[in-house]
């Protein structure tokens, strides 16, 4: 009897392993971070955008999605300072040449599939959505107990985004704009 209930009792806990239910774990905008560099032919500018919210989805311990939605009012250029071109460039961004922000105040990032990699990486393919025009990026995403890390590439013009581009404008010489752009995120939560 003794027997039969220790298999009763593992049988009990396999069964709420496999069908744990899902953990959903929500940001901490304020703690979260998003990094930007744009290059040119002639250098670089860097700067910032908020997150507005967003949450990660595990199940069993394992990271099995993701949806962030992302400020673009608030993005920033970090390598100038007033009076430098800060706010012209910054204006420039919000036009419709780029994120056109009173159009699309938000980007989101909605995980479509994630595969783990090795012990705490997951490679993550997700839809982007930048000014109402969706397309899939992928990453690998390092996590931890209370945050999480990557870094990856987004092709501008998949967006909409063709301003100074070589591939859309002939001639423009030392005023292109290379078409990728790079983020390093972090989220807390």
């Amino acid at each position: 009897m003794k027997n039969l209930k220790t298999i009763a009792i593992a049988f009990v806990v396999a069964l709420t392993t496999l069908t744990a239910t899902a953990q959903t774990k929500k940001i901490d905008a304020a703690k979260s971070s998003i990094a930007w560099v744009g290059k040119k032919v002639t250098g670089s500018h860097n700067g910032t955008v908020n997150f507005k919210d967003g949450s990660l989805v595990w199940k069993g311990g394992k990271l099995t999605g993701g949806t962030f939605t992302i400020d673009m009012t608030s993005i920033t250029a970090t390598d100038l300072k007033a009076g430098e071109g800060k706010e012209k460039l910054e204006g420039h961004l919000k036009a419709d040449d780029f994120f056109g922000t009173d159009k699309f105040a938000t980007s989101t990032l909605v995980f479509t599939s994630v595969k783990e990699k090795s012990k705490n990486v997951y490679t993550v393919t997700a839809d982007l959505t930048i000014k109402g025009k969706t397309a899939p990026v992928t990453f690998d995403l390092t996590t931890g107990k209370n945050a999480a890390a990557t870094a990856f590439n987004v092709d501008r013009t998949k967006y909409g985004i063709t301003f100074g581009s070589k591939n859309f404008f002939e001639g423009i010489g030392d005023k292109a704009v290379y078409d990728e752009f790079e983020l390093t995120v972090k989220v807390v939560y």
